[in-house]
């Protein structure tokens, strides 16, 4: 089942959430509602808002029109709350391209960005009023501010050639997991589900947002700036040291060991070409690969207990989908 097939399985409900984005973005500020049409309409999957929708429908096919709107609502959530962060770590990574144009913060600043990211976030929670869930609105702000705490942590560990694979797992699982895993939660309480199905979909998400988060770190290794929409090297240029950097280090010979470490501790690109041959000659690759295809496999192990469905088939190919992409 391709993304496209995915995505027709909640189709009508995905064009409402593209309607109440739209409305949502409505401010009296002008610059506000540019900035925000600009990153939103910028391309992307949508994935988290699609993983809430499906998640909503895996658990209770027939969703009354007050649960459907409260999944709409909660799908719209997820994506500002997405929008936000991107806002925002761009700014803190001086990116300059995302998704094939310009960053918010290249075209208009580093200001406007951050600002209008702060307005999307809020935007957030006054719509979570809305919805009315107090439990979603628990689960989503613990997962901004561990968002915001694995944001600091890679941070932190920009620079650092030291930084092991137990720090450098927390910190995916923090920083993008832990929004899949909201995402595929909140669908599910929205929707009435079991606490034993809102427990399934919350562990599906997690592993879902690791493969998700893995299979990206792969492709600055092996994409082009045209399929991944951004630059090739970033993260070796701003210093993250990503598993399969990790790894090169951890195997290769000394000569590559030594350039990957010294890449991280100075960034800059000086040495990409060579440092790409060093990953993909070493095994780091296969390695991630693994690594996500393992968290994919336990992401549709999670669900085996939701009821057969085409929902339950959308999540299944939707964690197939997350290792086997391109951009």
């Amino acid at each position: 089942m391709p993304l496209s097939s995915i995505h027709s399985s909640v189709a009508n409900e995905f064009d409402l959430v593209n309607q109440c984005i739209t409305s949502q973005l409505k401010s009296q500020i002008p610059l506000i509602e540019q900035i925000g049409y600009y990153i939103v309409s910028n391309g992307g999957k949508r994935l988290r808002p699609l993983m809430t929708l499906i998640a909503a429908r895996a658990c209770n096919p027939d969703l009354s029109q007050s649960s459907l709107d409260k999944t709409i609502k909660m799908a719209t959530i997820i994506e500002f709350i997405h929008t936000a962060t991107l806002l925002h770590d761009d700014v803190v990574d001086e990116s300059d391209m995302r998704r094939g144009k310009k960053t918010a913060n290249e075209e208009w600043g580093n200001a406007p960005s951050v600002l209008v990211g702060d307005f999307l976030y809020s935007r957030a929670f006054q719509i979570m009023v809305e919805v009315g869930s107090m439990k979603c609105m628990e689960i989503l702000s613990e997962t901004t501010n561990i968002i915001s705490e694995g944001e600091v942590q890679q941070l932190i560990n920009c620079g650092d050639p030291n930084t092991t694979e137990e720090n450098y797992f927390k910190v995916i699982q923090y920083k993008t997991a832990k929004l899949f895993e909201g995402a595929a939660l909140c669908g599910a309480i929205v929707s009435n589900a079991s606490i034993s199905q809102q427990t399934a979909l919350a562990n599906y998400g997690m592993h879902l947002g690791t493969a998700f988060q893995l299979i990206d770190d792969i492709m600055d290794y092996t994409s082009t700036a045209e399929e991944m929409g951004k630059n090739i090297g970033d993260d070796l240029a701003e210093g993250k040291p990503t598993l399969p950097l990790i790894f090169t280090m951890m195997n290769a010979n000394e000569d590559a060991a030594n350039r990957v470490r010294q890449a991280i501790e100075n960034g800059g690109l000086e040495k990409l070409e060579q440092i790409i041959d060093d990953v993909k000659t070493c095994g780091a690759i296969q390695y991630t690969e693994t690594a996500a295809k393992k968290q994919a496999e336990l992401a549709i192990q999670a669900i085996n207990a939701l009821p057969e469905s085409l929902y339950k088939d959308a999540l299944i190919e939707l964690a197939h989908s997350a290792v086997n992409r391109r951009s």
